[in-house]
């Protein structure tokens, strides 16, 4: 809650995060590595996976939480959802 008393619906925030990441990841490439300056939503789920497996995690910052996001949801077959991003 608010401090004015508003109740905020869970699917209202959901939806409104859902809507940063994806419009971030028209704007996000991939700084560094194999896939420099490719979109993350393009990023194999292979790679992305290394970071859990054998980096240590995801990076800090946004970056790192858009990557966590696109494993995700490459993780659960869901990829349909970046289809309005393009490639590259």
């Amino acid at each position: 809650m608010s401090d004015s008393g508003e109740h905020i619906d869970p699917r209202e925030a959901m939806k409104r995060e859902l809507a940063d990441n994806l419009a971030d990841l028209e704007i996000y490439r991939m700084p560094f590595g194999r896939y420099q300056q490719r979109k993350l939503h393009t990023l194999p789920y292979e790679y992305l996976h290394w970071f859990i497996e054998k980096g240590g995690g995801f990076p800090s910052g946004r970056l790192g939480e858009l990557m966590e996001f696109v494993y995700h949801i490459k993780a659960s077959g869901s990829e349909e959802i970046f289809a309005r991003l393009g490639r590259g």
